[in-house]
């Protein structure tokens, strides 16, 4: 049993995720377990972010930096064409708390027959598209041109995923074409575009300061809470693997 191979903290009996929680964190300061539990009363998956195809390391890192900042907890990732690198010094350890969905071309056979037939350009974009919808989110996708809603318009009563392209075409057209609607940042200037990094900054800043006031419910379950504790715990505890180990053979599991 490695890291890897632990049983998903959302897959355990309640119960058992609770003792070995109560377990686990005698490993861990006070101190940390504090700034845990504060950071998860922040965490939310009412609001997420698609990122497609961005290639430059920096950019994909600084989104990481964000979303950890603003307490949004998932992001959605498609390698169509470009991998989706982590560059350590600019995410500075964001990545650890965050959890990384990829949708990588080729997709896997099972992923294709599961959601039936993809789109031979952009399978990528079009799975997690799919798999957002699955999950109830709003499809917004962010272009400088056409019709689209402003910041203040974006409605609150449904979770929204927000999708942005990469550094040089922006969304594809599939993305565009398939997005539910479409939101335009404010920019005044000369340029097109912000960089994407600022782009994604500037969207969840406004959105996660309006979800904290709205009566919706952005905030994570305590069961969600309670399961991503237990995987911080994993990952910043010295060893875990054998200690859970040692754990469930006192219990006889």
């Amino acid at each position: 049993m490695d890291a890897e191979t632990l049983t998903p903290p959302e897959e355990m009996p309640p119960e058992l995720r609770r003792a070995l929680l109560e377990f686990m964190a005698q490993f861990i300061t006070e101190n940390k377990r504090r700034r845990i539990d504060e950071v998860l009363r922040w965490r939310t998956r009412y609001v997420t972010i698609l990122l497609e195809d961005i290639y430059q390391s920096q950019n994909a890192s600084a989104t990481l930096r964000t979303c950890d900042a603003l307490g949004v907890q998932d992001v959605y990732i498609a390698e169509n064409w470009n991998l989706y690198k982590v560059n350590p010094d600019v995410a500075l350890g964001a990545q650890k708390w965050i959890d990384l969905h990829r949708f990588r071309a080729p997709l896997p056979e099972e992923e294709i027959e599961a959601r039936h037939e993809l789109p031979a350009e952009h399978p990528a974009t079009a799975a997690a598209m799919r798999r957002l919808r699955e999950k109830g989110y709003l499809l917004v996708a962010t272009s400088p041109h056409g019709e689209a809603w402003g910041l203040r318009d974006l409605p609150l009563d449904r979770p929204m995923a927000f999708l942005f392209g990469n550094e040089r075409e922006g969304l594809s057209e599939y993305a565009l074409t398939h997005a539910d609607a479409a939101l335009k940042l404010p920019m005044y200037g000369f340029v097109e575009s912000y960089n994407i990094s600022v782009s994604v900054a500037i969207t969840l800043s406004h959105v996660v300061e309006r979800l904290h006031e709205a009566p919706v419910p952005w905030q994570m379950s305590e069961d969600e809470r309670e399961a991503l504790r237990l995987r911080w715990y994993r990952r910043i505890v010295g060893n875990a693997a054998a200690l859970e180990r040692e754990f469930l053979r006192r219990r006889g599991k």
